[in-house]
């Protein structure tokens, strides 16, 4: 007898039937609102080919992929080339032998694929939501999981702010819906474009970009840190850098902000006509200049959520992709989109105990076994139940009472049938209420019309 012991990978969660009812629950809720607001569904698939999604999410982005190993290893040539490979892997060689496809790691670029390869058959602007599970070989810790659910939103075809002004209200209405309190923080690369500029030109982008989307990480210290270490910045790029971290932090309100931006990059920028669009259009979003969504792809407006009364990470968050399809061929067709993280809102809702007590019951009425005899009419009992819409079981075995009441109480089944030598004798059942305490006989046809009115 085998003496392994079970257990899951780190980042990875087993859900029991409560928790998958609660995350049914978000998913539903979310789901609800991208088909009010005119979004279509679209499903791809778990891996991609690596070249698909290789230098499309920065260098932090390409380390965190799951690839995945060549099959055909069974066959011995097979497995020495790929023994042969993987070695000068290790000495820094490429080879693509060991792996050509890699697991999702979001939803975005393969999205971005599946426009560039059907954009012929799609009708523009293309609105279209997409709930599937991607991996990332991440660090596990609380809210950040190997394996999780993104919810995405989509608008592409169209260069319109409009977009990001519905997408900002979608954000609202879901969260609202939720009853989670967050705030929706914004912020623009062509913003931080214009800061790489004042740093001595566009090469300092990303090494800025990757820096400040830690700043909530490391601080301001391991900022600087990083661009004098890593991106080799010199102490008055560090400086520059440091007084624009700071607007945020001085400014009372979004166009408080915005005129120091002004004041600190210049009065025509766009990226802070459009900061100021969806500032007045959204009195409730906060302007956030140490925002940098450090994905390579964003051109635009760039969009975080945040719990504001749980201490977690970011909930949601998305921007502006004007050029993203260009990466496979297809350029010029604008997009912005937005993502919620279904695991960690689910960890805020469980904190603040947000979710309806109604999700707990999975059964409505089980149905007490007393033996073969009562066999034939327990299935006419379930039958009926089942064709009104009713959630019925029967204890499959014929054990004590006792234990078969505790069994519907431990699983909140709020009612139990039973039927014995007097009420098949009289054509009747007796219905236990858990809930009131009460029992009472009723007939087979008044049963499913007294569970629902019960219910109300």
């Amino acid at each position: 007898m085998s003496n392994l012991k079970p257990g899951l990978p780190q980042g990875t969660r087993d859900f029991a039937a409560e928790t998958v009812y609660k995350r049914q629950f978000i998913f539903n809720t979310i789901r609800q609102y991208f088909e009010l607001y005119g979004f279509s569904p679209l499903e791809t698939p778990a891996f991609e080919n690596l070249e698909t999604l290789t230098g499309k999410y920065g260098e932090e982005g390409d380390k965190l992929m799951f690839k995945i190993l060549n099959n055909g290893l069974e066959r011995p040539e097979k497995y020495e080339q790929a023994k042969n490979d993987f070695e000068e892997v290790l000495k820094g060689k490429s080879k693509k032998g060991i792996t050509e496809r890699a697991m999702r790691y979001d939803l975005t670029i393969p999205f971005a694929r599946y426009v560039a390869m059907n954009q012929g058959q799609l009708t523009f602007p293309f609105k279209r939501y997409q709930i599937q599970q991607v991996w990332r070989a991440d660090k596990p810790q609380r809210g950040r999981y190997r394996e999780f659910y993104q919810c995405d939103a989509d608008i592409v075809g169209s260069e319109s702010l409009w977009n990001e002004n519905e997408l900002i209200q979608l954000y609202t209405d879901v969260f609202n819906a939720l009853n989670i309190p967050v705030s929706i923080c914004i912020n623009n690369r062509k913003i931080l474009a214009a800061l790489a500029d004042q740093c001595g030109g566009q090469e300092w982008l990303i090494p800025i970009t990757v820096a400040i989307d830690k700043l909530d990480k490391i601080g301001l210290d391991g900022v600087m840190k990083e661009l004098q270490e890593k991106a080799g910045l010199s102490e008055e790029q560090q400086l520059k850098v440091q007084a624009y971290l700071q607007i945020s932090q001085s400014a009372s309100t979004a166009m408080a902000c915005i005129e120091q931006l002004r004041a600190f990059l210049g009065n025509d920028l766009e990226g802070i006509r459009e900061l100021q669009y969806l500032a007045q259009s959204h009195p409730h979003i906060q302007i956030d200049v140490t925002l940098a969504r450090g994905l390579n792809y964003y051109t635009g407006t760039i969009l975080e959520v945040k719990p504001t009364t749980v201490k977690m990470g970011s909930i949601g968050g998305g921007g502006r992709y004007d050029n993203l399809t260009g990466l496979f061929g297809v350029p010029d067709i604008a997009g912005v989109g937005i993502s919620f993280g279904v695991d960690r809102i689910y960890d805020v809702m469980e904190e603040l105990q947000l979710f309806p007590a109604t999700l707990q019951s999975q059964c409505t009425v089980m149905l007490v076994n007393f033996g073969t005899t009562i066999e034939s009419r327990n299935r006419e009992v379930l039958a009926t139940l089942r064709k009104n819409k009713i959630s019925a079981e029967m204890f499959p075995e014929a054990i004590k009472f006792d234990k078969q009441l505790k069994y519907a109480h431990k699983k909140q089944i709020p009612f139990v049938v039973m039927i014995g030598e007097d009420e098949l004798k009289e054509n009747l059942l007796s219905v236990k209420d858990f809930r009131l305490g009460t029992q009472q006989k009723i007939s087979l046809e008044e049963l499913p019309s007294f569970i629902r009115k019960t219910q109300e």
